[in-house]
């Protein structure tokens, strides 16, 4: 795993190098000040040598001006090593994120994989800076300190001795305590921020529902879970501080009390108890920051095994070794085809579906709430991949096309519209980013997207807020289809694109297709009868098979289900319905 995550700190190797560097040379100053110290009191004041004192002093202060020279490499090597990793951490993840099948994102969600991108890195960039800093800085100036006492006086130094192998005792015991609940806390951020994100972007139905007080009631219960774990973790991570603090004071206490008996006969002279004093309180801070870098390792722990997690994920799907790199046309059969979200669910999400279409042929797709009428036409573009049998797209195996290329020419219009904080035309652009400004136009006028777009002040350089908030949804979906037509695709697949747009503009739309884009194979998913009765071929779909495959005509002499809605909907009979056959 550590070497999964330094493998991306990239061109920030160097400061990477250069920040322990100069955190040696920071202690190699804070060694030489106390024995420089010494010598003035014992030379300098004891012998009354003016000229000592000042040419020691002036050796202080260039010693001090190294040292601060070396701190501030330090704080900025380090600060740029740990948030350059951190910025290499996020590329690494967004980038293999945007290779994930829907299958992939399933199984982290999407709040999880915001907290991954976020939380997460930024505990590893404040433990990786602190590792550069500290980690190299607290062992040497404790290692060096114990030295230097004992070139003093091995007798005093024995007292630092025995109350760093207490105090390590004492760390790595809180610190195993504390791990289980950092490991822990990280995924309580995961339920905080699904709470998050999901409040925002429904914020519209949370008003016209008055959920208010329940989602704040949700939002402060994830809260307050993470609150508990940390107030768990932190009680114990507290404790370190009045046990190093009670450590300190005690050694302080006693080399004060063994020192002052060694000065007075003789066995030490005062400026090296103060050096003394000096080393005792270097090495008890350093045995502090090696507590806090403990911490910091602990908490990253958790948040690296997420993060590399992440990266180490392998998309579902993924092109064979020598791919198919065009699509000849827009024909596709489904040859005895299963599928199931999850590889091991009993029962099929679809069942042996065999079906022939025909390139420029256009196909309604109809059916009842879960008859799985989206899972049938994501596989198309192979968002999804069969459990069995196989699907074809120009007489070839979707699986044997290059992703892009097949994706490229299946464009997919999906059930939720989703635009992007741009400008119209830059949103529509998704579908081509070479597109003229007469070629959005067109895709526009055949997506009946124009008429509205030119009423707009800014007209095609209107602003959208995030999620399309400043349109409605009828506008939201002609500008998605407007943005699928720009692929120019073989195959165009709307799947229950029109259910806010009103019937006259669906007409408008359906007539644009027929005659602008003929050779273009148009798959449409409706809850409407009449948004499909005039395509070529009608499938009507039950419970995840194909119940009826035919035309209009075909399917209201022949098919029952097709027959009933179809009554229900012209007014010609009762209540039916497609959930109520």
């Amino acid at each position: 795993m550590i070497k999964k995550m330094l493998s991306n700190l990239g061109e920030f190797k160097l400061p990477s190098i250069l920040t322990p560097i100069c955190m040696i040379g920071e202690v190699i100053a804070e060694m030489i000040i106390p024995i420089l110290m010494g010598y003035i009191v014992d030379k300098g004041i004891g012998g009354e040598d003016m000229g000592y004192i000042i040419r020691t002093g002036l050796i202080m202060i260039a010693v001090a001006l190294f040292g601060l020279l070396s701190g501030i490499g330090g704080a900025y090597f380090g600060a740029k090593a740990s948030t350059g990793f951190a910025r290499n951490l996020r590329k690494k993840m967004f980038d293999n994120i945007q290779t994930f099948s829907f299958a992939n994102i399933d199984k982290f969600s999407s709040s999880g994989l915001v907290t991954r991108l976020t939380t997460d890195v930024s505990n590893i960039q404040n433990a990786f800076q602190m590792i550069l800093r500290m980690a190299m800085r607290a062992p040497a100036s404790m290692i060096v300190a114990m030295i230097m006492s004992f070139i003093i006086s091995p007798r005093l130094a024995s007292i630092y001795l025995i109350a760093v192998i207490l105090l390590a005792i004492v760390i790595i015991f809180m610190m195993s305590l504390a791990t289980k609940y950092f490991r822990e806390v990280f995924e309580k951020y995961d339920a905080l921020n699904e709470s998050v994100q999901e409040n925002v972007s429904a914020i519209r139905v949370v008003k016209a529902y008055v959920r208010e007080e329940y989602e704040n009631n949700k939002f402060k219960t994830a809260a307050l879970n993470i609150y508990e774990m940390f107030v768990r973790a932190e009680k114990i991570v507290t404790l370190n501080s009045p046990i190093m603090m009670g450590t300190v004071y005690t050694c302080i206490i006693l080399i004060s009390w063994i020192g002052a008996h060694m000065i007075v006969s003789n066995e030490l002279t005062t400026g090296a108890m103060m050096s003394l004093l000096t080393y005792c309180m270097n090495i008890l801070m350093s045995l502090m920051m090696l507590s806090m870098i403990f911490v910091m390792i602990t908490m990253s722990t958790a948040s690296a095994k997420r993060i590399v997690e992440v990266i180490d994920e392998e998309t579902t799907l993924g092109n064979p070794v020598n791919p198919v790199m065009e699509v000849r046309d827009g024909s596709i059969s489904f040859e005895h085809v299963d599928f199931a979200y999850n590889q091991h669910s009993q029962e099929p999400v679809l069942k042996d579906i065999n079906l022939d279409i025909k390139s420029g042929e256009t196909i309604g797709i109809i059916g009842g709430t879960g008859s799985a009428k989206s899972s049938l036409v994501n596989l198309i573009s192979r968002l999804y991949d069969v459990t069995g049998g196989k699907i074809k797209v120009g007489g070839i195996d979707v699986r044997e096309y290059d992703m892009e290329v097949l994706r490229n020419q299946v464009s997919v219009v999906l059930q939720k519209n989703i635009l992007f904080s741009a400008t119209i035309y830059e949103n529509l652009r998704w579908g081509d980013p070479n597109a003229t400004d007469e070629e959005v136009k067109r895709a526009c006028s055949l997506a009946c997207a124009d008429e509205f777009i030119e009423k707009m002040p800014e007209g095609y350089d209107t602003y959208i807020e995030q999620g399309g908030t400043n349109v409605s949804g009828g506008q939201r979906q002609r500008l998605c289809i407007a943005r699928a037509l720009l692929k120019k695709p073989k195959i165009l697949i709307l799947d229950d694109s029109t259910s806010a747009v009103d019937t006259a503009t669906d007409a408008k739309i359906r007539k644009a297709f027929a005659e602008e884009i003929p050779d273009t194979t148009k798959i449409i998913i409706a809850q409407r009868i009449s948004s499909v009765q005039n395509c070529d071929r009608i499938i009507v779909m039950d419970d995840g098979k194909v119940n009826g495959f035919g035309t209009h005509q075909e399917l209201l002499k022949d098919n029952q289900i097709y027959r009933e809605v179809y009554e229900s909907q012209t007014g010609s009979s009762g209540d039916a319905d497609f959930d109520q056959k």
